[in-house]
């Protein structure tokens, strides 16, 4: 009887442990997905501060992936960008020269994307075929996928905008495509955090775990304002700090109608927006984390958030030099992946409060 028991604790003991390899490779193949992601934002945000997100005027899921290889096909991929208004209003003196820097940035970008599909797409089928997913991770792992299949559409949805009659995307558009795009980031985040073991310390005040998702939150509607900022081109005005237009509240904010209008298609109040956007995040991660340091100073928690409030901190001396210097592609592009470290980390912390995902496998050790 007692070999029987032994050899059974020997077998648990061996499932536990393949269960932790299982959950350590799975995070790691998340971690590069997650890295491939945050490289995508920034070509991305290249893309858009050098203006060559319009510059690939066809959206070609597969032969795309092709770059023109002769001077026939580079002459025929830059007529193809003469049609459109961007290029008539903004850029007609450009030689062909000029169009392949634009079209090397939007290339890059789009075959960033497509890699990360594969990325994600086949460690997912040979864990799946292997048995290696847990069965609660299977759904909010094909839901990954297939929100990343979504955001192939929208990218295209996104660029389509600015071929007819604008010589930019919309703002809109803009800033649906990278929200989503900081979903499939934060999410893939998410599963990854509820895989790794947790300390299991206490929440230092009964509001922090709320406090803690409610900062992330922010962190995302303040990409998302962002965004809008970027599409209306409202950082290239008002460069200055801590005043707007020669005050803290600068008039016409509200000009157009209806009045709801000015948050979405006026520069000059989507900046003010997002400037209140960023002293309200400010607040909220200090009093987060002078109430952890109060209550729990030597908890993981309380040190987290002080890491926070420090990359915060220093999202916001980015922001501002990047507004001071009218936004240089370099300093812009340091700005939109600090907001997603930011965004990431907000992310990552507010799932330590949740805890890991129950083991399948535990042994209940008594006395």
């Amino acid at each position: 009887m007692a070999s029987t028991d032994l050899a059974t604790q020997q077998r648990l003991l061996s499932e536990i442990g393949t269960d932790s390899r299982n959950r350590a490779q799975i995070r790691i193949w998340l971690g590069v997905v997650v890295l491939a992601l945050f490289a995508l934002v920034l070509v991305g945000g290249a893309t858009r501060l050098t203006e060559s997100g319009l510059s690939i005027t066809q959206w070609k899921p597969i032969h795309g992936v092709i770059p023109p290889l002769s001077d026939a096909e580079w002459q025929e991929e830059f007529t193809r960008y003469k049609e459109i208004p961007q290029y008539a209003q903004l850029n007609s003196d450009m030689t062909v020269e000029g169009f392949k820097t634009i079209f090397w940035w939007e290339w890059a970008h789009r075959l960033l994307a497509r890699s990360i599909g594969l990325i994600f797409a086949l460690p997912l089928a040979f864990f799946w075929i292997r048995g290696q997913i847990e069965s609660r991770l299977k759904l909010p792992l094909i839901g990954i996928l297939a929100l990343g299949g979504f955001q192939g559409f929208i990218g295209w949805w996104m660029v389509s905008s600015g071929l007819a009659d604008r010589t930019e995307v919309s703002q809109y558009r803009l800033a649906t495509h990278l929200v989503i795009a900081c979903l499939i980031f934060i999410s893939c985040i998410w599963v990854s955090r509820g895989l790794a073991p947790h300390a299991g310390d206490p929440a230092p005040t009964k509001s922090s775990r709320k406090m803690a998702a409610i900062i992330a939150c922010m962190a995302l509607v303040q990409i998302y304002l962002g965004a809008l900022v970027a599409g209306l081109d409202a950082g290239l005005s008002y460069n200055t700090w801590p005043l707007m237009d020669g005050s803290f509240v600068p008039g016409d904010l509200f000009v157009q109608q209806p009045t709801w209008l000015n948050l979405f298609e006026n520069p000059k109040t989507v900046q003010f927006v997002h400037r209140i956007g960023a002293y309200v995040l400010f607040a909220f991660v200090l009093m987060h984390m002078i109430a952890s340091l109060r209550s729990a100073p030597d908890t993981t928690h309380a040190r987290r958030s002080v890491l926070l409030f420090g990359l915060v901190t220093i999202q916001a001396i980015i922001g501002i030099t990047t507004l001071i210097l009218q936004v240089h592609v370099g300093w812009g592009v340091a700005h939109q992946g600090g907001a997603l470290i930011v965004l990431g980390f907000a992310v990552a912390h507010w799932r330590a409060f949740i805890g890991e995902y129950p083991r399948p496998l535990a042994i209940d050790v008594r006395d």
